[in-house]
């Protein structure tokens, strides 16, 4: 039992307060944050080289040591994008009344540079771990990435909660590309497919010998996949996430408020273009207000 149990609680733990850990950081006033991304930096490259390491070895340290190691790099990754470091080339809302085509493609000018930025670090831990012994840094890793991908695209095409308390003043950008919805086509097949890969791994887990490295792995990234599959069922059940990470939450200042449905670009309309609109914009209305002051005056 306690081979089992260990892992569990040990990757469900790790989920848990990194993921506050992260939250907590980018809530922070924006002079911290250089400090944050200096020290997750040095963490994340002392995890490839951990990653490096272990990827020959077959002891149940090596299994635990490759996993935390790739939750350090993605944490690095999720740090530098939530602080707005590595985002991409549009930093602002969808453009108004533009097709839900035009705004996919907006939407990943706004995370481009970091999405490219995974892929990088997939395509390094693919290429450190090939034909070794010990993968489960790479799985990991994969994972994650996999999942977050599936969120993102669930965001995009509609769920109950769009977690907007996570986000950052300087991200509140990204809301624009959320559309609040009960529920999305996708969602039903990004849950079973993940669930179904949760089973597929405990599976080779009991397979594989008890205790060994390759079981221990196994629920590791299990685990992991699994607070994957909870996530996106927080998206929809009518349940607050924030309850989970009320302690990250507590000192970020709470800006906007949800909207009741519909794309929330289409509703902020006015913050949801680029900054050169907003000024042509804003002279429109000037010029009308004055206008209609003209006529009253006349009147």
């Amino acid at each position: 039992m306690a081979d089992w149990l260990l892992p569990t609680v040990f990757a469900v733990f790790i989920w848990w307060f990194s993921t506050g850990v992260v939250i907590l950081l980018d809530g922070l006033p924006h002079r911290t944050f250089r400090w944050s991304l200096v020290i997750s930096s040095l963490l994340a490259v002392g995890a490839l080289g951990g990653l490096a390491h272990t990827a020959s070895q077959t002891s149940v340290a090596g299994a635990y040591c490759a996993f935390t190691c790739a939750l350090l790099l993605w944490g690095w990754h999720e740090l530098s994008f939530l602080t707005g470091w590595i985002t991409g080339p549009r930093k602002w809302g969808h453009t108004e009344g533009c097709s839900r085509w035009r705004q996919a493609l907006q939407a990943v000018q706004v995370i481009l540079w970091h999405e490219l930025w995974l892929l990088l670090s997939l395509s390094l831990l693919a290429a450190l771990t090939w034909k070794q012994a010990n993968p489960i840094g790479l799985w990991t890793f994969a994972v994650l990435w996999c999942m977050r991908a599936s969120a993102k695209l669930n965001l995009f095409l509609g769920v109950r909660n769009l977690g907007l308390e996570f986000l950052p003043s300087h991200l509140t950008y990204l809301q624009h590309y959320f559309r609040k919805a009960p529920m999305n086509l996708l969602m039903p097949f990004s849950i079973t497919a993940s669930t179904g890969m949760v089973v597929w791994l405990v599976m080779g887990a009991m397979a594989a010998e008890s205790g060994s490295a390759a079981a221990i792995g196994r629920l590791l990234v299990a685990t992991m996949l699994a607070m994957g599959v909870l996530e996106h069922w927080m998206l929809v059940l009518p349940i607050s996430p924030s309850a989970l990470w009320r302690w990250a939450l507590r000192h970020r200042r709470q800006a906007g408020s949800p909207l009741d449905g519909g794309p929330i670009g289409a509703t902020h309309a006015a913050t949801a273009t680029a900054p050169q609109e907003l000024g042509t914009s804003g002279s429109t209305l000037r010029i009308q207000r004055d206008e209609k002051l003209l006529h009253a005056r006349s009147a």
